[in-house]
């Protein structure tokens, strides 16, 4: 599934695909629009900053990339105090889009691009060129601050030629609140994104554990997992999400560990795996959409929008939760009485999806 030689049709220029280095859900979301880029001619240079951009790199090695200013927000380790962590870096969070805004016109210059992608990346756009924003979150959940911050989002997406949500209409959205619009006409539903697609095969593992998110969360669920799955009546593949870690965990009879799984991989172990247990991020949500699975979520703590998705899925009985502090193994056995994802979605792209870039 290295999509970095498909390169079809005429050449129609160079486009820079930014994704948010926030987990690397903003990142896989982006693979099948890199790769659409690709069917149609067009030639994506890559734009991000750490553990995103290396994914990007794995999945596209011939593609050129561009390591952009760091957004440099750290996760506390008491999910509970993210908003104020947020609100104090915000002086160098302004400065680093700021920065971002440079970085990307001196790139539009020296590269020759003729549009932007930016996934949820507020700087990555300019007014002489087309550039189109993805996000999920029109409405930013945060508490009592939420009309704030979703003013705020809403003010920066109105830069952009036209804000992509990955999503259907209709009663089988799967965002919710989240990407509910009223007045913004530059917003178009794209379909749900996700680089992996559905597939048959025979069934090897009772439980897939699909960790990701940033640090210290990702690491505090997994040692929680770790213990957990011990007491698991079945077979178990532990996907840690760990991109760079060269850490090796022995395996069992019971249990096999992996660090990764790039897109073909991942694809697979979730085909091979009766049930998932995943944290309830928008991107980890849209592949086991995808692929039609059964899933237990574990929100983590302090994001707003994992929690409002968790709750949302089990409120419409397609998949429970539990906090990370109350979860245990035992609660699997809740998953007989939801649904699983069963609508069968469409992954092709609207014909219409680059029509800015064909006109530019």
């Amino acid at each position: 599934m290295e999509s970095s030689t498909i390169k079809l049709g005429k050449k129609e220029g160079n486009i820079l695909v930014a994704p948010l280095n926030w987990g690397l859900g903003h990142a896989t979301r982006c693979i099948p629009i890199i790769i659409q880029l690709q069917n149609q001619g067009f030639n994506p240079i890559l734009a991000s900053d750490g553990d995103s951009l290396l994914m990007l790199q794995k999945e596209f090695p011939l593609l050129d990339s561009i390591n952009l200013p760091s957004y440099g927000i750290s996760y506390p380790k008491n999910g509970t105090f993210l908003k104020l962590k947020l609100l104090i870096r915000l002086p160098k969070v302004i400065k680093t889009i700021i920065k971002e805004k440079q970085v990307v016109s001196q790139l539009i210059r020296d590269k020759n691009i003729i549009g932007v992608i930016s996934d949820n990346r507020i700087g990555v756009r300019n007014k002489g060129i087309p550039s189109i924003y993805i996000t999920h979150q029109i409405n930013v959940l945060a508490g009592i601050f939420t009309f704030f911050t979703s003013r705020v989002h809403q003010y920066y997406m109105k830069k952009f030629d036209e804000c992509w949500v990955p999503d259907v209409a209709g009663e089988f959205g799967i965002s919710g609140l989240l990407s509910k619009n009223e007045s913004n006409r530059k917003i178009r539903k794209i379909g749900l994104l996700s680089r992996l697609k559905k597939r048959k095969i025979e069934i090897k593992y009772d439980l897939l554990i699909l960790l990701s998110g940033i640090e210290p969360q990702r690491s505090q669920l997994e040692n929680k997992l770790i213990e957990e799955v011990k007491n698991f009546n079945g077979s178990a593949l532990f996907v840690r999400g760990s991109i760079n870690s060269e850490t090796s965990f022995k395996d069992s009879k019971k249990i096999i560990y992996k660090n990764f799984l790039k897109s073909d991989e991942l694809e697979k172990a979730i085909a091979q795996s009766k049930i998932v247990l995943a944290r309830s991020g928008y991107s980890t949500i849209m592949d086991l959409a995808i692929m039609s699975k059964r899933a237990f979520f574990i929100p983590t703590k302090g994001q707003n929008e994992q929690e409002y998705l968790a709750k949302h899925l089990e409120a419409i009985s397609i998949a429970p939760y539990a906090t990370e502090e109350k979860f245990e193994i035992q609660m699997l056995e809740n998953m007989k009485y939801y649904s699983g994802f069963i609508h069968d979605f469409n992954t092709e792209f609207p014909k219409t999806l680059f029509n800015l870039f064909h006109r530019k």
